[in-house]
C-alpha cells in the first residue's frame, strides 16, 4: 500500500463553492421577488373574494329583514356566514372597516372596507375596494 494514495484529500475547492454560492444567489435574486409578489397577488385576491362574500351576506341581510345589519357579528350570529374573516394583510378580523348607509334615517352596515392602508398591485388603495 502507498502512502500518496491515502493522504490525498477528497472535497471541493474554495473557488469551487464560491462558484456555487454565486449562482445559487443570482438564482434566488430572479426567484424571490416572483415569489413575493405571488404572496402579493394571492392576499389580493382573498381580500377581493371575503368583500364579495361580507357585502353578499349584507344584501341578503337586507333583503331578509328590511334593515342593515347592527355589525358584522350579527351577520354571523344569523348564520349569513360562518365566521367573519380575517383580513389578510392584516391578519385580524376586527380591522374592517364598516360603513353606515348613506341615508340618514338608517343605521347598521351598508357596506364593509379593508382596514389596511396600503397600496394593492394596481395602485389603488386597498380601503377603496
Amino acid at each position: 500500500m502507498s502512502m500518496s494514495g491515502a493522504s490525498q484529500c477528497k472535497g471541493f475547492t474554495l473557488i469551487e463553492l464560491l462558484v456555487v454560492m454565486a449562482i445559487i444567489a443570482t438564482l434566488l435574486s430572479i426567484v424571490a421577488p416572483r415569489y413575493f409578489n405571488s404572496i402579493d397577488k394571492a392576499k389580493e385576491s382573498v381580500l377581493r373574494q371575503d368583500l364579495g362574500v361580507m357585502r353578499n351576506a349584507i344584501d341578503q341581510f337586507y333583503s331578509d329583514f328590511g334593515k342593515y345589519p347592527i355589525d358584522l357579528a350579527e351577520l354571523v350570529d344569523k348564520r349569513y356566514m360562518r365566521s367573519i374573516p380575517k383580513d389578510p394583510f392584516t391578519e385580524s378580523d376586527k380591522t374592517w372597516i364598516e360603513i353606515p348607509p348613506k341615508n340618514e334615517t338608517e343605521s347598521g352596515v351598508y357596506d364593509v372596507q379593508s382596514g389596511y392602508t396600503g397600496r394593492a398591485l394596481d395602485g389603488s388603495y386597498y380601503q377603496e375596494w
